[in-house]
């Protein structure tokens, strides 16, 4: 890439990077290793048109949470609509989308960063997690 001059590195971190839940610490430390690697990669891009950047998703209806979320239901008897609601009433209150993002938000978030229209953002991490994160910046 740095010898053709172009080129993008997207990792694909959590917001549990910066935000580490308490049920998932050991999670959020790999995370948080993904944020340092990504922005040290993006240090020797410099000056070039490669960028590195990572992105951030929230909480996503992956298959792998639909399953998640359709064994709690029967298991707590409820639907899967109270499940995603205790969830993020429980769970994830600070979130402001206050509902699971689907993979293709976090998808069109992944195919701008990788375009060349997302040239000038380079070692930055992408938040696309509904607003969980309460800091501004």
């Amino acid at each position: 890439m740095l010898t053709k001059n172009w080129g993008r590195i997207i990792f694909i971190s959590s917001e549990s990077a910066v935000f580490i839940p308490d049920e998932m610490i050991h999670y959020g430390m790999t995370k948080t290793a993904q944020l340092a690697v990504s922005r040290g990669l993006a240090e020797l891009t410099k000056g070039t048109n490669v960028t590195v950047n990572t992105i951030l998703p929230g909480p996503t209806k992956s298959k792998g949470v639909t399953g998640f979320i359709k064994d709690l239901a029967k298991t707590d008897h409820i639907s899967e609509e109270e499940v995603a609601i205790n969830f993020f009433k429980n769970m994830r209150p600070t979130s402001l989308l206050q509902r699971f993002a689907s993979v293709d938000e976090i998808a069109n978030t992944i195919v701008y960063y990788a375009s060349p229209l997302a040239s000038a953002t380079n070692g930055a991490a992408i938040r696309v997690e509904g607003g969980l994160i309460r800091s501004v910046i």
